[in-house]
């Protein structure tokens, strides 16, 4: 995982915090029960019950330590000290695709909160890099799997 600042919401911060606590708790728990049960069903050598249950429990681990470095990377975005003179993290933009006409609405969000169906685009992907830093009216072309694309800003608010 790359080094540096994760930027987030305060929601997003009590998100997860909410599922370290519930893998902690909840998960640990459930593991620890599934591989005693598969101990009890005697040699551990050849018990897929008892690998399969050791397995779950190292990717347990590893997302309660994944996430654990997020928290402790994460820095809270205030949504109220968001610009909208120009694009930057957390801000919702409008652009307009000039061959088609067709507008779109998204946010600019940190890797960890985004979420393309919900309009949420991380400022790393290609077209969250090339909106950063623009104003209302400047145009930018993308790189995108289909070809380029040809975008607008229309409008930048919170």
């Amino acid at each position: 995982m790359e080094q540096g600042k994760i930027y987030i919401t305060k929601q997003r911060l009590s998100e997860i915090e909410e599922e370290v606590r519930k893998l902690k708790v909840y998960g640990r728990r459930d593991v620890a029960s599934r591989i005693a049960e598969a101990r009890a069903q005697g040699d551990l050598s050849e018990n897929a019950e008892y690998d399969a249950a050791r397995e779950e429990q190292g990717l347990l681990e590893l997302r309660i330590r994944k996430l654990a470095e997020v928290l402790a990377r994460s820095t809270i975005i205030d949504e109220t000290n968001i610009s909208t003179d120009k694009v930057g993290i957390m801000s919702h933009v409008t652009v307009m695709n000039e061959k088609t006409g067709k507008k779109s609405d998204y946010q600019v969000v940190s890797q960890e909160e985004a979420d393309f169906d919900s309009g949420r685009i991380s400022m790393s992907s290609p077209i969250g890099k090339a909106l950063m830093g623009k104003k209302i009216g400047e145009g930018i072309q993308v790189k995108v799997p289909a070809g380029v694309l040809s975008l607008k800003v229309v409008s930048i608010g919170r």
